[in-house]
């Protein structure tokens, strides 16, 4: 059986990429169970030009520095395409309508996984970029589900727990401390039940029991995502 050939935009960060790679070849041979490996097609990009375009809020500049990515990966051979990331999904719905590629979103995985769940209050962590817009906060309110931010300190403070370290895949373990408490903090104040690690370098620092709350670990839940469009 043939299966479709899947292209990852990485880089942002990297670390994070790794973990994409290994959790997309593993979970496909836990599936198949025939010996076989996936078709895989990774572009890894320069973070730090990613991260300009949201400095300066040129969001069509971003658009259109994904899109030529998305265009590469059609060119080598993949039929379908993921960011492994979820700040760029800041300009997702705009990026979906001149994509080459189909594309699957970690926002919306995340959000149905969340919805399975019957989680009706979440806490967003991610980058200052993330946890700003209304990525999240839109995408589950129309699954019916409250999404919480750290309030602008908090938002600052995490941030500085993710760069430059955690995105180079360095975790420093008074971070994990500081961003544990801050997270059990917010969600004991606001009654939540459960934590969206929203950048995909957390889980390099937050695993399963770390947090007294249930974490919905974006990386696994689009790699799982993934998996589904493969067959």
């Amino acid at each position: 059986m043939k299966h479709r050939i899947l292209g990852i935009i990485g880089g942002v960060g990297p670390a994070s990429t790794l973990d994409y790679y290994t959790g997309f070849i593993n979970g496909y041979r836990s599936i198949t169970k025939d010996n076989s490996y996936p078709e895989v097609i990774i572009y890894s990009i320069d973070m730090t030009k990613m991260l300009s375009f949201l400095d300066v809020k040129d969001y069509n500049g971003l658009v259109q520095y994904l899109v030529e990515y998305v265009q590469k990966l059609k060119n080598a051979g993949a039929e379908f395409a993921a960011i492994a990331s979820n700040t760029p999904h800041i300009v997702y719905d705009d990026l979906v309508k001149i994509s080459p590629l189909p594309l699957v979103s970690i926002v919306e995985s995340t959000c149905l996984y969340a919805k399975e769940k019957n989680y009706k209050k979440v806490l967003i962590l991610g980058t200052k970029f993330t946890m700003k817009s209304s990525l999240y906060t839109s995408a589950l309110e129309k699954h019916g589900i409250e999404a919480v931010t750290p309030d602008e300190a908090g938002i600052e403070k995490v941030h500085s727990l993710i760069f430059p370290k955690l995105e180079e895949g360095i975790v420093v373990p008074e971070d994990k401390v500081q961003m544990i408490a801050l997270a059990n903090k917010i969600c004991d104040e606001q009654k939540i039940d459960a934590v969206v690690l929203g950048c995909t370098e957390i889980p390099l620092m937050i695993k399963d029991d770390d947090l007294k709350y249930p974490i919905l670990n974006t990386t696994e839940i689009h790699v799982q995502a993934l998996l589904k469009w493969k067959a």
